[in-house]
């Protein structure tokens, strides 16, 4: 079926299965009259692979990985997708009691424990610390969680405000030139802020690594963007073009 005819099937929009063929993760097949997109039943399988890993908040580029994993074996990745869709359920059905719980106490209706008002919250798999380990190593993680943690809360809070208001100043120029003069200067302040924050734990070249994961990986682009649309690409950017040049 051509590209129209399989958005229309799954939902999948025309642009994002473009998307998908530029950079590698669903490559169809061409017509070799007029150049339009075929896709193959098997493209119409790894199309459905693809938005099950999406579903997971795996990121496109982890997916592609996987995929193209001469050991990848699709009935083992189907197994282990429904495990894991599973297992989130699960969690949003206890996050979605906790929910009715919490409106029935805000009503007057009942009354929870402050242990009750968290079921359902599970924050031991932190998959920033994962990514944070395949890119520096558990050395430079250790030793960031260890300063992290011989922090008070209010010392915690205080960074956690911190950040925030780095990420929205950054926001507040991100439609300049990455290599503007104006952009540069505010990459100079937020390399040494993360050093000075973290530990000096960020070479140049990992502060551009950090720039690339803040746009490849859904997870943080969906973060950093709500302090402004388009925040995360702009400084993919400028923190290329800073570690670059420095």
């Amino acid at each position: 079926m051509q590209t129209k005819e399989l958005a229309e099937l799954t939902g999948v929009s025309v642009r994002t299965l473009h998307h998908y063929d530029k950079i590698g993760l669903l490559v169809p097949q061409k017509d070799e009259w007029n150049g339009y997109r075929i896709y193959s039943e098997n493209d119409v399988d790894k199309l459905q692979q693809i938005l099950f890993f999406k579903e997971l908040d795996f990121p496109l580029k982890k997916i592609k990985q996987i995929l193209d994993d001469s050991s990848f074996d699709k009935e083992v990745a189907l197994t282990l997708q429904r495990h894991l869709l599973v297992e989130k359920k699960q969690r949003i059905e206890a996050m979605l009691n906790t929910l009715d719980q919490t409106i029935k106490n805000q009503k007057g209706e009942i009354t929870m424990t402050n242990e009750e008002k968290f079921t359902g919250f599970d924050f031991s798999n932190n998959p920033y610390e994962e990514e944070a380990r395949k890119l520096w190593g558990d050395k430079v993680v250790d030793k960031a969680n260890e300063r992290v943690n011989n922090m008070n809360e209010q010392e915690q809070q205080s960074i956690k405000e911190s950040f925030e208001a780095e990420f929205r100043h950054l926001a507040s120029i991100r439609t300049v030139a990455p290599e503007s003069e104006v952009a540069q200067e505010a990459m100079n302040h937020f390399f040494h802020y993360l050093n000075d924050t973290h530990g000096n734990i960020y070479s140049l070249e990992a502060f551009a690594s950090l720039g690339e994961m803040y746009a490849a990986d859904e997870r943080f682009k969906k973060n950093i963007d709500q302090f402004g649309d388009g925040l995360a690409i702009f400084l993919k950017s400028a923190m290329a073009i800073y570690a670059k040049n420095n």
